[in-house]
């Protein structure tokens, strides 16, 4: 597995991560598609591959052991990703962070002004204006 690849996976299970697929999280996914250059064909089959997966919590291991093999900057790359999609609606649901929280933190120990840096580049690419949002929805 390759950047790309581990980056579309994180992508598919940040979407399950509160039980509900935003429209803005759809459109910040293809946005994040051609920013990072993934091929739409297999872009759409990669996440056609993961719905058929029943058992998300080992998808979650293996790209975290994926996701471990990348170069320190791609790791934050992909969280930064991560932030930026669940941020879609302005906030990130509480189950959303949970996901983020354990593999930035707990699994790769990243630092956290790092990847906001990488997010507010990221907003700047797709939104033209830089900045960060790490706002928690605690409750629905």
């Amino acid at each position: 597995m390759n950047y790309k690849s581990t980056l579309v996976n994180l992508y598919y299970l940040l979407m399950l991560a509160d039980g509900k697929i935003n429209e803005r999280e759809l459109i910040l996914g293809r946005k994040m598609m051609e920013a990072e250059n993934i091929n739409e064909a297999e872009f759409n089959q990669q996440l056609e591959n993961l719905q058929s997966i029943t058992d998300h919590s080992t998808t979650l291991k293996q790209v975290v052991t994926e996701i471990k093999k990348l170069e320190l900057k791609w790791q934050i790359r992909c969280i930064a990703w991560m932030c930026v999609i669940a941020n879609a609606d302005g906030f990130m649901a509480k189950d959303e962070w949970v996901l983020i929280y354990k593999i930035y933190h707990t699994e790769l120990k990243l630092s956290l002004d790092e990847i906001m840096k990488t997010q507010k580049e990221l907003n700047q690419i797709i939104h033209g204006r830089a900045f960060t949002s790490l706002g928690v929805r605690m409750t629905d």
